[in-house]
């Protein structure tokens, strides 16, 4: 078991690495994307267009919903998948978070870089 992050920027590294771990994924960031443009959808659907078996997109929803970017409930004889926005609303937020980080770190380098031409 890996140690346990102690400042407040690891533990959130920490939480969001499964959505960014099932976001690397080509088809499941696809399928995400599909959700997104077509709202809920069976997997039927979502394999209408897709080059891969109906058990592939199961795991990959899977994979998706352990990252809790995706839930489903059952409609009939169905099950229909659609996006968490939570999930994605955390994911964005850990990813601006990250941003600030980077421009506070190139302000700095830059006011270095900038005071030792002085």
């Amino acid at each position: 078991m890996p140690p346990r992050p102690r400042n407040s920027m690891a533990i959130a590294v920490t939480e969001a690495a499964p959505a960014f771990a099932a976001l690397g994924d080509t088809t499941r960031l696809h399928i995400v994307l599909r959700l997104s443009r077509d709202g809920p959808l069976s997997i039927s659907r979502l394999t209408d267009d897709a080059r891969i078996t109906r058990q592939a997109i199961t795991k990959h929803l899977q994979a998706l919903e352990r990252a809790r970017l995706v839930s489903s409930q059952r409609a009939g004889r169905e099950r229909l998948w659609q996006l968490r926005q939570k999930g994605l609303h955390d994911a964005r937020r850990h990813l601006d978070q990250i941003a600030a980080e980077w421009d506070s770190a190139l302000g700095r380098l830059r006011l270095l870089v900038e005071g030792s031409k002085s």
